[in-house]
């Protein structure tokens, strides 16, 4: 559990859906989370974390649509977004206690990835549909 040892290979776990891990500029790749819930990733106590925030399930589809077509996150953010966001959805560092329960779970429970190549997760907060994203953790 306490070490960290960075791998540059690429052993993408079974249980993680659509794992492409095509960039090694995200060295925290040791300890992913599994799809199905096996893995842990290390303790954070902050995340820079990037939303898109949809008031309507079918808005928040056609975003994922576009996400899985491949378009960059922080685009599909700038387009979609319906809130502060919308400069490429970041809402910066956040420390634990800081964000909605449920977004905060969900994000503090998802690996770190980039907006070329995003690993999201989506959750519905009473502010809406969100497809949350994490650049990083400390």
């Amino acid at each position: 559990m306490a070490g960290s040892k960075k791998t540059n290979d690429k052993t993408a776990k079974a249980g993680d859906k659509g794992a492409k891990s095509k960039g090694g500029s995200s060295s925290k790749e040791d300890k992913s989370a599994d799809a199905s819930g096996g893995g842990k990733l290390k303790p954070a106590t902050s995340i820079n974390v990037l939303h898109i925030l949809c008031e309507k399930y079918s808005k928040k589809e056609e975003a994922l649509t576009k996400l899985r077509d491949g378009a960059k996150f922080d685009d599909v953010a700038r387009e979609f977004s319906e809130d502060k966001a919308r400069q490429g959805g970041s809402l910066g560092w956040k420390i634990r206690g800081a964000l909605d329960a449920t977004f905060e779970k969900a994000a503090y429970d998802l690996e770190p990835s980039t907006t070329a190549n995003p690993k999201y997760v989506e959750v519905k907060t009473g502010h809406g549909y969100h497809i949350i994203m994490v650049e990083g953790r400390k």
